[in-house]
């Protein structure tokens, strides 16, 4: 059965329509196909209006806004969860005690692209899996390979790509845990797969440390004979002895020491390594993978080199949504000159290692509100070492203003929040955006 077929006149229910573009992609792609379809979402219709304004062309989408109710759950063919939304949830229950399946959408998709022939490249981890996922993309462009990169892109409905994949084709996917979970619903893996590493995070969602990996290891859980599973080090020794491998895991090899990264930081070499790694699984190595590797300048929002401003230089670290990815980047930018912009909601992580960092390399700190940030406060409040400490501050504009208050000629204004968006920001991109266009103001 093609995806075609799969939508057709099927009464389908989209759980979780959001904000960031993917939610109404899939709902239009499925009601492209024939469907019917209910959208139904806890936010209400003004929360949402953006989303609701592109979907109103369709009169065979139905929105139900402001909360759920059970009958969309029950009287339904298929429901197709997002990504946010609890496996407990009582909505998903519901499905389920009325033999309705539940789908996810970034799983669907690869259940459908395989069957069509490409091949699937899936990168996860607690940190690098963008930049490992963006890398692997560009140089497969470079190497004139037809490849397609979905996932958990800004803006980017993955079950949209699917007209477009052809026999032969590469789809890198960048997978989060609860994109995972899709997968492990649909008992699939990807053909080559990616496990960077596995650190404390979404703690505030996970019970404990071996429930997130469970969710990480469906990544490889279904693989193959002939399939290829690149695993860090650290997580092969400790983790992945708890979920069986199908298939060993390759360990990356460090990276030439005579290849030069556009991308600052010791991590960086360490996901070129792995970048590197999948693509000899995919058949393109030696010179030609090591120049299209070291020519990617880097993602947007990851230590994201902005501009430089009077002697000083800006970075845009949004994407640092754990206390180990702002650690990661101060010690890339390798200065004790650093002013940093920091805060956010908190995920139940410890932040000792964190504030440790911030006295060996932080000239000043700026906060942004946040119950991370009140958590954070406690540790500083502990600390022997007097960082200078602004905030919180209410807004982006004020933080970043700060900021530039105490910075002089040789400084680096480095905003690596450190923690989740929620509370000040509609999502991490709205903060993203917010830093860019503070220092554009400037």
């Amino acid at each position: 059965m093609d995806h075609q077929e799969f939508f057709a006149g099927k009464r389908v229910t989209i759980m979780g329509l959001g904000v960031l573009g993917r939610g109404v992609g899939d709902a239009a792609f499925i009601a492209q196909h024939g469907a019917h379809v209910i959208v139904t979402d806890k936010k209400t219709e003004g929360e949402l209006a953006e989303s609701v304004q592109q979907l109103k062309e369709f009169n065979n989408i139905t929105l139900h806004l402001g909360g759920h109710d059970a009958v969309d759950f029950t009287e339904t063919d298929m429901v197709i969860k997002a990504a946010g939304v609890r496996l407990d949830a009582p909505e998903i229950a519901a499905a389920h005690e009325a033999s309705v399946p539940v789908y996810m959408s970034t799983a669907l998709f690869a259940k459908f692209a395989h069957n069509n022939g490409a091949r699937i490249v899936g990168v996860t981890g607690t940190r690098g899996k963008s930049t490992v996922s963006h890398l692997i993309y560009h140089s497969l462009l470079e190497a004139q390979v037809p490849a397609h990169l979905g996932g958990n892109i800004r803006g980017k409905s993955t079950l949209a790509m699917l007209p477009d994949i052809k026999k032969g084709d590469v789809v890198v996917l960048e997978l989060d845990s609860w994109q995972l979970q899709g997968f492990g619903d649909l008992a699939l893996s990807p053909q080559v797969a990616v496990l960077t590493n596995l650190m404390p995070d979404h703690l505030n969602y996970y019970e404990s440390m071996l429930q997130y990996f469970e969710d990480k290891a469906n990544i490889y859980r279904n693989q193959h004979e002939g399939d290829v599973f690149i695993a860090g080090a650290a997580v092969a020794d400790e983790w992945v002895p708890h979920v069986a491998a199908p298939v060993a895991p390759i360990i990356p090899r460090e990276l030439p020491a005579s290849v030069t990264l556009a991308m600052p930081g010791a991590h960086n070499r360490e996901n070129a390594a792995f970048a590197l790694e999948a693509l000899r699984a995919l058949g393109i190595e030696g010179e030609k993978a090591l120049k299209s590797i070291a020519s990617f300048a880097g993602v947007e929002g990851r230590l994201q080199f902005l501009t430089e401003r009077n002697g000083v230089k800006i970075y845009n670290d949004n994407n640092a949504t754990t206390p180990a990815a702002t650690i990661a980047a101060l010690r890339a930018l390798e200065t004790g000159s650093v002013i940093l912009i920091m805060g956010g909601a908190d995920k139940g992580i410890d932040m000792r290692s964190l504030v440790l960092e911030m006295e060996n390399r932080c000239k000043k700190v700026v906060l942004l509100a946040g119950t991370g940030t009140n958590a954070l406060l406690s540790y500083l409040r502990a600390s022997t070492h007097e960082i200078p400490i602004v905030g919180p501050e209410s807004s982006m504009k004020a933080a970043v203003a700060e900021a530039f208050r105490a910075a002089q000629k040789g400084d680096v204004v480095v905003f690596s929040p450190a923690f989740a968006s929620f509370g000040m920001f509609k999502n991490e991109y709205d903060r993203n955006d917010q830093f860019v266009s503070a220092i554009h103001a400037l």
